[in-house]
Formats: structure tokens, C-alpha cells, sequence
């Protein structure tokens, strides 16, 4: 094991990581840089002398430290560099920890060189490359590694570290404050760190500062931790507005640095950028105190799981501070809630896994699951989005990997899942161009010389990554992705989710998709029987499938609050969707009365204006103030708990309708258009109420009968709560899985 320095004596999370992982795995030899105060015998230290010598001294003990050797565990690209380049232990195999993006670290430390930036991040590439599988604590630097180091996300294992819980424990509070000589009442926040500028303490300082009226009197933050700004933050922390109300401690023992943790209400981690996961929030955590995370890096998908109101905005000192506050106020996870919480972090378990990885590299055997590239060209939480997010952790013979053509929100709660993302990033004027503009003349040759571009890139990227399967999961996808997969060489998977006729796209659209599914696609999913149809059999050919849209039931049953009655819409603002139906009928149903019209959801792709226009229409029908706009909203749970009915309205046959599964899992009485994908979803009279499409008056009829029928009501939403298990993300998944083996096997790819 190929460490950097011996925790204590060489601070860091990236040292105290390397120890306890040690500690653990007995049959190992280690070289590390002292100094070193109890290193045990195993342990190679080399003398902290000038760089040149201290590496050659590292190079020899790494040599020496190796006979006999199998497997190499490097920490630290510097150091490990000259060992696995040189000689026999180039040979072995490797396993290297990224603790974060070094280059990157010593530009936020004040070193402006780039010539020094491009060395430091060229080894790191050099050194990552020569590696079997690297390992990494939180999704975000797995995506760090995929996107910028360009390595192989199959070779990326996410494992979370542990924390000695037999060291921190909870204890008592009281008798910690003693300890320290806080008052047994006061609010106290511990904030641990490196005292650097990219941990975002100044900010911190800015958030306690401006809770200095409403938190109680004695109130303390302590700041723990040694660092270039320990000084400056000290002298801050004598200013008139925060002296006695912050204690600079410095660097702490174990068991001091417990009795902070115990005694503290709080954690507060701040960082501004470059957090891969935050050691100490398990620490504290194991002590019974939650931590406050800023949204950077790593630390969301740590403190998630315990509570996600304790992620705040990196950048927004009184976000920060509104948190605190509710701390203070005792907006908290209890101490045994944390603690239970800190215990999911075991180091003889992560131990087991490193084991387990050494004896598969030594194996030589490749990982049975499939390897399958999905590719969308937006990361909006779109219908097709959404749906392709549910799926991805349900699957159990598949490990996934999703190029994106833009970073966005989809991106980001893909990280958040531990689902392996990276952006390839496309031309906007390619990207978003709206499927009206595709045919001769709608295509400037810029975008079309952009998309070309794209292709190649894709192509090449393919190469590199050597998937089993490329999965397109929009149209856009669908046309560069089967060109590029075809130029790598790796089969390719349309999945259609939209309906391929020229009332949905344009003509040429029409006959372009058309083409290159029968040229290019090794097999078709369509999201529905209506869409499916609208591809000719010839096109595309024997391999093709129906797979729906998958749902789960909300997290909570459906809360019946005192309101008025509500009927709401969910979805993309877009013409075509029929929000302008929705709001007519409503009108024509209810032109007076108690009766409420919600419309969730935002316009996309160019088509904002269209929203103004439905608020004016709103007005002009003389029900402006019983419509509510609620905006974009990523849970939709919450939004359906407040309708009495959902209603679907595309005035174009719908492709699907996630929405429609939605509400129907909600436990509503749904009413949906006659024709698309919905149609073929309920069962009418059974499961919800199908109207003639495009009829107001039809619409407006249903709506009154279910509004007068509260039994009918009750009578669908139960049927439609049974009739989604069949939509459960596990069944689909499972589908999916045997539309990749059905596909490789005609293809001769499969084993």
C-alpha cells in the first residue's frame, strides 16, 4: 500500500484514511513519507527530505516493501508514480484511491504556475490510466474521474469509508461541555477542518455573524483544525461582532476532538469546492451530532440519507445561516437517529470489499454484468428523463453509464443515485433544436457541421469505453447515438418515446428516424403499442418491443386536507399538451363555484411564451382566480396529494403519459384522452376515464360527473393504486435486461 503520510502525525483526510484502511487489512505492507509516531513494523517510512531525494527514497522502499507482492494500493499519484512506471511493480495490478483532484487543490492553495497545474495533472492521468479500478468515496468524483480524467467508468468503484466507531461515541454531553467550559444550555456548532480557503469558513463566520441576535446568549462556535488562515480566522473571531462567540481551538487530539464533537448541538461543513465526501461527518455522526453540509462535491449524498434539509447552497451565506437557526431552534435528527446513521460506516467491511477486488483483478475475469451506455442529449427532468432515472438502480445484470449532452439537473440526480454520469457536451444550436426546424433548409450548416462533430467525438468516446450496448433514450439520441455506436462499432438499442408520425414531427423528421432505425438499430423499444405503430414493420425489423414507463408508489399514502375540490394538471407546458383544453373545460364545467384549477409544471424547449398565453386565457374566461400556477416541481408526489383528479390532456395522441401512472399510484381517479399511449394504460370505467381527445365538451363532462360521484372517485383510484404493479421499476428493469441478451445474442456480442 503505496500511502502519502501516517495520520496523526501528517494531517488529512487522505492520511487518516490510509491508516484505518491499514489497520485493517493485516496481510499488508505499506511506504509512506514520515514523520511517523507509531507506524507499525509493516510500515516503510521514508525521511520527509527534499522532493528529488524523498522520491528515489520512496521509489527503493516501494521496491523493496513489493517482493512478494500481488497487488498495489496506491493513495497518492506523486508518490506512487515512479514505482508503477518503472521496473516490476508496473506489472502488478493496481488498485488506486482518488482522494480528489491534486492539480486542482494546489491552484485553490494560491499556486497560480500552469506549467506546474499541467505536470501535476498529467501524472495524476498517467497514473489513473495504468490502473485496474479505482476507487473513489461519493459519486461526485466518480464523475470527476469519468469527465475530466477520462478513465473507465467499469473500472470506478464508489465506496463509502468507514469511521472508528469504538473511538467516536456519544457519550455524554454534559460532561463534554465541562470538558470544554461551555454552559450546559448553550447552542454550540464544531466545525472541523483544514484551514484553507476552499473549506468556506469565511462564510461560515458571515452565517454565525448574522445569527448573533437570535441565537441564545452563550452560544459558541468552535472552529477545530490547523491551516494557513488559522491566524486571520483568530483574529476575526476577536472582532466586535463575533469575541466570545467563536473559539479558534487548533489542532486537537482524538479525544479532545470527541469531547468537541459530543459536546456540539451541530457539525457545520462549509466547503466551497473540491469535497469528495467529508470524513468527518460520519465522525461526528458517531457521536450523535448531525452535520450541516454545504452542496458541494460529495457531501449531499452523505448526509442525504439522514436528512435532506441539511444540504444547504455553497454560495448563500444567510441559507446557511436560516439553517443554523433552525438548529438552534432544535430542527435536528435526534443524537440516536445520528448515531444509528454513523453505524452504516464500517471499515472491516470496506476492508472485505478491498479483498474482494484484489482476488477478481488477480482472477483476470471480467464482471458478468453487462456494460450499457445510455444516451440522452438533455439533462432536464423531462418525461423521458424521469423515466430513464427510475430505472437505472433497478437493475440487476446491467451496470450502467449516462452520456449526457448538457449538465443539468438530470446529471446532478443521477449522481445523487450513485449512477455513473458524465457530460459530453453538444452545441446549444444543435441541441436544441426544435424538431419544426428539421428539413431542408432548417439546419444552418454550423449546426449541422456541429452535430457532425458531436458524432466523432461520441464515436471516439464509445471507443474508449468498449460497452457491450449503447441505449438511446430521446430522438435526438437516437440520431447521432446509433451513428456514432454503428462508427464504434457496439450495437445499438433505440428507445423511441415518441410517436414517429408526421402529426407529432415533421415529414423529414419522419423519414429520417425512419431510415436510420432500419439501417442502424440492432433492436426498438417504444414506450407504447400507439408508438410502436407508427414505425413500419420493415423499419423496424423482428427485435422490437413494448416496454412501458415505470412508477412506484409514493412514499406516503395520499392526505386527504380540508380544500376545495381540485382538479389539477401535471407536465411540460407545450401546446400540444392541452393545458388551454384543460383550462376551456374547466371553464365550460365550473363557470362558478368552489372548484379549483391547479397546472403544474413548466414550458421547455422555446416554448415559454406559451405559458403567459394560458394565464391571459385564464383571465379571459373569467376563472384567473380559481387557477393556480405552481411552476416546475421536481417531487410530484407532494403536487397529486393536493388534486381530488388528475386530468391528461394532449390534443396530440400522447406518446405514453408518465403522469397518467403517476396519478393512478397516487390513488386518483385519472381522466386521459382516447387515443396514445394513456389509452392504452386505463382500462375506462375500471381504472380511471377516458374522454373523446380534443373535445372540450366531452372533457368537461367527465370532469362533472367525477366531481358529482365521490364513490366513483374512490372506486377508481383504489383500482388504479392495483393496477401499477406491473409498471414497478424492478419489472421493467427486468424487461430490459432481456431485450440487451435477446439483442447481443442475435448480434454473436453476448458471452
Amino acid at each position: 500500500m503505496l500511502g502519502m503520510g501516517w495520520f496523526p502525525a501528517s494531517l488529512g483526510g487522505l492520511n487518516r484514511y490510509y491508516r484505518s484502511l491499514f489497520e485493517q487489512l493485516p496481510e499488508a505492507h505499506g511506504v509512506i513519507v514520515g514523520p511517523s509516531q507509531d507506524a507499525p513494523s509493516s510500515i516503510n517510512v521514508v525521511d520527509g527530505a527534499a522532493l528529488p531525494r524523498r522520491l528515489l527514497s520512496f521509489l527503493r522502499s516501494a521496491r523493496r516493501a513489493a517482493v512478494g507482492a500481488e497487488v498495489v494500493d496506491a493513495h497518492f499519484a506523486l508518490y506512487a508514480a515512479a514505482p508503477l512506471l518503472t521496473g516490476a511493480l508496473g506489472k502488478r495490478a493496481l488498485v488506486f484511491h482518488f482522494h480528489g483532484p491534486w492539480a486542482d487543490e494546489n491552484v485553490a492553495a494560491g499556486d497560480s504556475s500552469r506549467l506546474r497545474f499541467a505536470l501535476r495533472a498529467g501524472l495524476e492521468r498517467t497514473v489513473m490510466r495504468r490502473a485496474d479500478a479505482l476507487i473513489v468515496l461519493s459519486s461526485a468524483f466518480g464523475r470527476v474521474l469519468v469527465e475530466r480524467y477520462r478513465v473507465s467508468p467499469w473500472d470506478v468503484h464508489v465506496w463509502a469509508p468507514g469511521v472508528a466507531l469504538e473511538t467516536f461515541t456519544p457519550g455524554e454531553r454534559s460532561d463534554a461541555r465541562r470538558r470544554l467550559q461551555i454552559d450546559a444550555d448553550a447552542f454550540v456548532a464544531v466545525c472541523v477542518r483544514r484551514l484553507v480557503a476552499r473549506m468556506g469558513i469565511d462564510r461560515l463566520l458571515n452565517a454565525w455573524e448574522e445569527l448573533q441576535h437570535e441565537l441564545p446568549d452563550g452560544s459558541v462556535l468552535l472552529l477545530v483544525g490547523d491551516g494557513p488562515l488559522r491566524e486571520s480566522l483568530a483574529e476575526r473571531a476577536q472582532s466586535p461582532h463575533l469575541s466570545g462567540r467563536v473559539r479558534v481551538l487548533g489542532r486537537l487530539t482524538d479525544d479532545d476532538l470527541v469531547a468537541a464533537y459530543r459536546a456540539a448541538d451541530v457539525a457545520i461543513v462549509p466547503s466551497v469546492s473540491l469535497e469528495g465526501f467529508g470524513l468527518i461527518v460520519p465522525e461526528a455522526a458517531a457521536c450523535g451530532t448531525p452535520s450541516i453540509v454545504s452542496d458541494v462535491g460529495g457531501l449531499p449524498e452523505v448526509v442525504r440519507p439522514l436528512d435532506p434539509s441539511l444540504v444547504v447552497p455553497a454560495a448563500d451565506v444567510t441559507a446557511l445561516a436560516k439553517r443554523i437557526g433552525e438548529a438552534a431552534r432544535g430542527a435536528l435528527p435526534t443524537r440516536e437517529r445520528t448515531r444509528s446513521f454513523a453505524e452504516s460506516f464500517s471499515w472491516p467491511k470496506l476492508a472485505e470489499r478491498h479483498r474482494v477486488l484484489y482476488r477478481h483483478l488477480l482472477s483476470h475475469q471480467r464482471d458478468e454484468q453487462l456494460r450499457v451506455v445510455y444516451l440522452d442529449h438533455v439533462a432536464r427532468l423531462s418525461g423521458g428523463e424521469i423515466a430513464l432515472m427510475r430505472l437505472l438502480t433497478h437493475f440487476e445484470r446491467v451496470k450502467p453509464h449516462v452520456i449526457l449532452g448538457e449538465d443539468g439537473p438530470l446529471a446532478d440526480r443521477l449522481q445523487q443515485l450513485g449512477v455513473s454520469v458524465e457530460v459530453l457536451a453538444f452545441a446549444p444550436s444543435a441541441r436544441d433544436l426544435r424538431r419544426d426546424r428539421v428539413g431542408l433548409g432548417g439546419t444552418s450548416p454550423a449546426t449541422a457541421m456541429h452535430t457532425l462533430i458531436y458524432i466523432a467525438r461520441l464515436a471516439l468516446r464509445l471507443r474508449r469505453l468498449k460497452p457491450d450496448l449503447v441505449h438511446t433514450n430521446s430522438l435526438k439520441a437516437g440520431v447521432y447515438g446509433s451513428i456514432a455506436a454503428r462508427a464504434a462499432g457496439v450495437p445499438v438499442v433505440w428507445h423511441v418515446r415518441d410517436r414517429i408520425a408526421d402529426d407529432y414531427i415533421p415529414g423529414a423528421a419522419v423519414r429520417l428516424v425512419r431510415i436510420l432505425i432500419h439501417h442502424l438499430a440492432d433492436g426498438v423499444i417504444a414506450n407504447s403499442t400507439a408508438t410502436l405503430e407508427t414505425i413500419p414493420a420493415a423499419d423496424r425489423g423482428p427485435l422490437s418491443w413494448v416496454i412501458p414507463a415505470s412508477v412506484e408508489p409514493p412514499p406516503s399514502p395520499r392526505e386527504r386536507e380540508p380544500r376545495p375540490f381540485t382538479f389539477g394538471m401535471l407536465g411540460r407546458l407545450a401546446p400540444w399538451k392541452g393545458q388551454d383544453l384543460f383550462l376551456r373545460a374547466f371553464a365550460g364545467a365550473f363557470p362558478a363555484g368552489e372548484e379549483r384549477a391547479v397546472v403544474v409544471g413548466a414550458a421547455m424547449f422555446g416554448e415559454e411564451s406559451y405559458e403567459q398565453e394560458l394565464r391571459v386565457l385564464a383571465s379571459t374566461l373569467g376563472i384567473a382566480e380559481r387557477v393556480e400556477f405552481r411552476g416546475f416541481r421536481e417531487d410530484v408526489w407532494p403536487e397529486l396529494a393536493s388534486f381530488d383528479v388528475l386530468v391528461h390532456a394532449s390534443v396530440i395522441p400522447e406518446p405514453f403519459g408518465t403522469v397518467v401512472l403517476e396519478g393512478m399510484a397516487a390513488g386518483l381517479a385519472v381522466i386521459a384522452a382516447d387515443e396514445g399511449g394513456p389509452a392504452t394504460v386505463i382500462a375506462d370505467g375500471k381504472t380511471g376515464r377516458l374522454f373523446r381527445s380534443r373535445n372540450q365538451e366531452s372533457l368537461a363532462a367527465t370532469m362533472r360527473a367525477l366531481r358529482e360521484d365521490p364513490g366513483e372517485r374512490e372506486r377508481l383510484g383504489t383500482a388504479a393504486k392495483g393496477a401499477i404493479a406491473d409498471y414497478h421499476p424492478d419489472a421493467i428493469a427486468g424487461q430490459l435486461e432481456q431485450v440487451y441478451e435477446r439483442v447481443l445474442g442475435e448480434t454473436g456480442r453476448l458471452g
